[in-house]
């Protein structure tokens, strides 16, 4: 493949010039594989009483459950936040067990399906790991107190178990490292996700800005998930062209973006990014 020989900046290299993730090593799809849930922001597409081009358009990529992922190894399977269409998600993706929850921040679209976690726990003998920043935690103790009560016996109720995070965590071979970023008043985290057979990716679906620590972490990053609200500017998230100059600026060897909201037509957008940009849709699955 030619290339540096350094680890990262290696695959990252490979990674603009390759075709797809399989080419660059086969076994790497059964160590490793993303999936995106959902890629819409906080109101979905279509959205409610809208009929715009992109939210009547016929086009399933244009359709956007609330962002949500599942990172998958061979022994286990993690969910990133519960948001308000994880049942729906999950019945399209058959998914039935996971191990643990990651979550980014305690924002409505991103908790409320907390709920819809008692069908994975009924597959459990133990309590479902719930990872957050202390925070999150608090927001889903108070939202859903009942499920966190010493008294919660009843088999049928979510049984989550409370891991609140201050630094790199990992599940097997799988490391994963909380990167706190900016989005408005909450403390809001993407994660970074390395294994020792696949590329490195992170997973920032919330974000306006990175502060330096994070920056550096995410320097040279092989695959970056990444914020896309729409092309005008936003608050608290990254408009398009906010979202491709920091993914050129940190030299992603690839990147997908992710919670877009209705200003944006999947085939329109796609077809003016550079090669190694992509539009993530619901359903997409990433083989590492």
């Amino acid at each position: 493949m030619g290339g540096t020989t350094d680890s990262r900046s290696g695959r990252h290299s490979a990674l603009r010039r390759g075709s797809g993730y399989a080419s660059l090593c086969p076994e790497m799809a059964m160590d490793l594989e993303f999936r995106f849930l959902g890629t819409g922001t906080s109101v979905g597409v279509p959205v409610i009483g809208c009929r715009c081009e992109v939210c009547t358009s016929a086009d399933r990529r244009n359709r956007r459950t609330r962002s949500s992922a599942l990172i998958r190894t061979r022994s286990h399977a993690l969910l990133i936040d519960s948001g308000p269409d994880l049942r729906e998600q999950s019945l399209r993706e058959q998914l039935t067990e996971i191990d643990a929850v990651l979550y980014t921040h305690s924002h409505v679209d991103h908790v409320v399906g907390f709920d819809e976690l008692r069908a994975f726990c009924w597959r459990r003998s133990e309590p479902l790991p719930l990872h957050a920043c202390p925070e999150t935690l608090g927001v889903l103790k108070r939202m859903f107190s009942w499920a966190f009560l010493p008294d919660n016996t009843y088999p049928g109720y979510v049984k989550p178990l409370a891991v609140p995070f201050s630094g790199p965590f990992s599940y097997g071979d799988l490391a994963i490292t909380p990167l706190p970023v900016t989005h408005g008043s909450v403390d809001t985290h993407g994660f970074l996700f390395e294994h020792p057979m696949a590329p490195s990716i992170a997973y920032i679906p919330d974000v306006k800005a990175l502060p330096p620590t994070t920056r550096e972490r995410l320097q040279g990053i092989d695959v970056l998930i990444l914020d896309s609200l729409r092309p005008r500017s936003h608050p608290t998230h990254l408009s398009n062209d906010e979202a491709i100059a920091l993914i050129e600026d940190l030299e992603a060897g690839r990147a997908w973006l992710t919670h877009l909201g209705h200003e944006n037509d999947h085939a329109a957008f796609e077809a003016i990014l550079p090669d190694h940009i992509r539009i993530a849709h619901d359903g997409l699955t990433l083989p590492l």
